[in-house]
């Protein structure tokens, strides 16, 4: 069976025993990351080149990391007509959900007769990162994509690391075809992550970029941020299931062996209040074949106490598999993506529902939103000054001025003013 642990949480420690929940994060491999990322500052085309060899495919035989259209054409057609057909769902959903919720200009007239615009636009060039290594994850194109696509960006370029063939994965390609990205790069890790932020002699910079990935991504995300814009610092995947007696213990089960699918360090947990709603889900979970990862249950006094904890672990994905779930779901406010009733199994989300499956982990869900339009996109404000707001703000402006110190600031508008 899969390794199921059992704990009781104790009424009002949910913080505390939340951070107990959460896996000890691996030291990050920064120096090592630090010098890919110089390496590929300096040696652009080459430091790629010996990336793709030393990491993915040692005899890669291609003169740059820049994958041949045709061959993303080729797997276009090759694609199977049930998975066409999938991808064509996701896509669709995805799209419309991204188109809901694409920022929009907006304008604010001011009492003293100012107004301020803000426009909404989009970066010039995006890159998206696509892991490969043990499997290959074309939804992540969909969902790095897509949102990019909606928010208007002009240039979108996928990289993802090359296989054996020394072409990336041919779904992960033909999904990038279909959505009409012609620039994709056959390398990975921090390699990628360099040439997407620096350039190359190839390769131009991107503005933003996103996209799952390992420790060494991850981290060469972090110390690129500032050069280009990223959406976050993703770690492992997760999961929180609240759940009662209406719950199903068999697809609860499947939910969380579905999670623990992503690795070993996944949480994957499930609260409950009542010890025999858990009983019966642990019974499910011994049934399991094969085993898959370490699961944890969770003991809560109340329901309240299972809502607190959810709300302080901030997961990635929250399951509320409970009978009043519309009526619990607006006390949520700390989770990446919440899935209501016992029909809402994170793995909709992950491919086919319409959500994003880019989202915030590691607790980053108290800050932090999913990828979306708004994650390619800046807000500029514009401001129109008439003469009369000119003098009617001119005076609370030198006053400010004053306290600051700036008598510059002062003089700049009072030149202005008519009064």
């Amino acid at each position: 069976m899969s390794d199921v642990r059992r704990m009781r949480m104790a009424p009002s420690g949910a913080c505390t025993f939340a951070a107990q929940l959460r896996p000890e994060p691996a030291e990050g491999p920064g120096l090592m990351v630090a010098e890919a990322l110089a390496d590929v500052r300096v040696r652009g085309d080459a430091a790629l080149l010996d990336s793709i060899r030393r990491f993915d495919c040692p005899a890669f035989a291609g003169s740059d990391a820049i994958v041949d259209p045709a061959r993303i054409a080729e797997a276009q057609t090759a694609l199977d007509p049930i998975l066409r057909a999938a991808i064509d769902v996701a896509v669709a959903n995805v799209r419309a959900v991204a188109e809901a919720s694409c920022p929009s200009a907006s304008e604010a007239v001011l009492r003293e007769g100012q107004s301020v615009r803000i426009r909404a636009i989009p970066v010039g060039g995006a890159g998206v990162y696509v892991p490969g290594g043990r499997a290959a994850y074309p939804s992540s194109v969909i969902m790095g994509v897509v949102p990019a696509q909606v928010a208007g960006v002009g240039r979108i370029v996928v990289a993802t690391p090359a296989g054996p063939s020394g072409l990336p994965n041919a779904v992960v390609l033909a999904v990038a075809g279909i959505l009409g990205v012609d620039e994709v790069v056959s390398v990975g890790g921090a390699a990628a992550i360099g040439a997407l932020a620096f350039g190359t002699q190839t390769i131009e910079r991107v503005d933003v970029i996103t996209g799952p990935g390992n420790s060494w991504v991850q981290e060469a995300k972090r110390q690129v941020f500032g050069t280009v814009g990223i959406d976050s610092i993703a770690g492992p995947s997760e999961l929180v299931v609240l759940l009662d007696a209406t719950a199903d213990p068999v697809a609860i089960a499947a939910d969380l062996l579905a999670q623990a699918e992503h690795g070993v360090d996944s949480p994957s947990i499930a609260a409950a209040w009542d010890p025999r709603v858990l009983d019966a889900l642990a019974m499910a979970l011994s049934e399991a074949n094969p085993p898959i990862g370490t699961i944890t249950l969770v003991d809560c006094a109340t329901q309240d106490d299972a809502i607190a904890l959810a709300e302080a672990f901030a997961p990635e994905h929250l399951q509320l598999a409970i009978s009043d779930a519309e009526a619990v779901a607006p006390r949520i406010t700390r989770a990446g993506c919440v899935f209501l009733g016992p029909l809402g199994a994170t793995a909709f989300g992950d491919y086919v529902a319409g959500s994003n499956h880019i989202l915030p982990t590691g607790g980053a869900a108290r800050h932090a939103s999913s990828v979306g339009p708004a994650t390619y996109m800046r807000r500029m404000a514009i401001v129109d000054i008439p003469q009369g707001a000119v003098d009617r703000l001119a005076p609370h402006l030198a006053a400010l001025a004053d306290a600051e110190g700036f008598p510059e600031h002062r003089r700049s508008a009072e030149v202005r003013s008519s009064s």
